[in-house]
């Protein structure tokens, strides 16, 4: 679906949904009340007041499918998962904690994005240069372009294949319902790539304390109450977060 024919779609469904209760609820109106009745566009291609307010509101609530599903949020919240599970804290850190780092290094990777939607986009649109039609075209290009950077072509295919279409000859024309899916399984891949990479070092650990115990006869004892000082002490000791956060930071450039 095109980023022209998306704004008509959430345009659509929000008012079907807005009035659908009250046509439930409601008598038919008499000739003489819809003479009245007049809905404004605000003029050939752009959208009135009251629209643009419902767009508005129906774009908010996408707004956490929007977060998740086109930006580095789930590359982030995925690592950081896999690794709180490799040390072995359990819940430490907190959920809380975990996605509020998340949240914060996503809005520090997708701020050079942000910054040209909003030069492209919200300045225009709140200054009347253009329409909303155009404002979401517009929005939707640096985003296009920062999922374009971390989509694998193989992923893209896949989309294009299931879905019977031809491949583009150009990138700006490759679909949104494409490049979306297509995005999130390429950040998935990436994010299991790079949480085996931490896995593998707290792993070995945890193996070499087993044989120490088993070694010892000392079977009944759980290898990661003994391995967990251990953990925690490297990690420290090498500065994980600076190198973990930096490494996650540089794999989106």
């Amino acid at each position: 679906m095109k980023p022209s024919r998306l704004a008509w779609f959430l345009a659509a469904v929000a008012l079907l949904s807005a009035a659908s209760p009250a046509l439930g609820a409601a008598a038919p109106a008499a000739p003489s009340d819809l003479a009245g009745l007049s809905l404004h566009l605000g003029g050939k291609d752009g959208f009135g007041t009251g629209i643009q307010l419902v767009l508005l509101f129906t774009i908010l609530s996408f707004a956490p499918a929007i977060l998740v599903g086109m930006s580095a949020f789930v590359r982030i919240v995925i690592v950081l998962s896999f690794l709180r599970q490799a040390v072995g804290t359990q819940q430490m850190p907190p959920n809380q904690v975990v996605v509020a780092l998340a949240l914060f290094l996503t809005f520090f990777v997708m701020t050079p994005t942000l910054e040209s939607i909003k030069e492209r986009s919200l300045v225009p649109l709140m200054e009347d240069r253009i329409d909303a039609t155009e404002a979401i075209e517009e929005g939707f290009g640096p985003l296009r372009a920062f999922m374009l950077r971390q989509t694998r072509e193989k992923d893209i295919g896949l989309f294009l294949a299931i879905g019977g279409r031809e491949r583009p000859t150009d990138a700006s024309e490759i679909p949104a319902d494409v490049l979306i899916p297509a995005f999130l399984i390429s950040e998935l891949k990436s994010a299991f790539q790079i949480s085996f990479m931490i896995y593998i070092p707290f792993l070995v650990l945890d193996m070499v304390v087993a044989a120490i115990l088993t070694s010892m006869g000392m079977i009944t004892l759980p290898p990661v109450l003994i391995s967990l000082p251990f953990k925690l002490m490297i990690f420290v000791l090498i500065d994980g977060w600076n190198l973990l956060v930096g490494a996650l930071v540089r794999s989106f450039q």
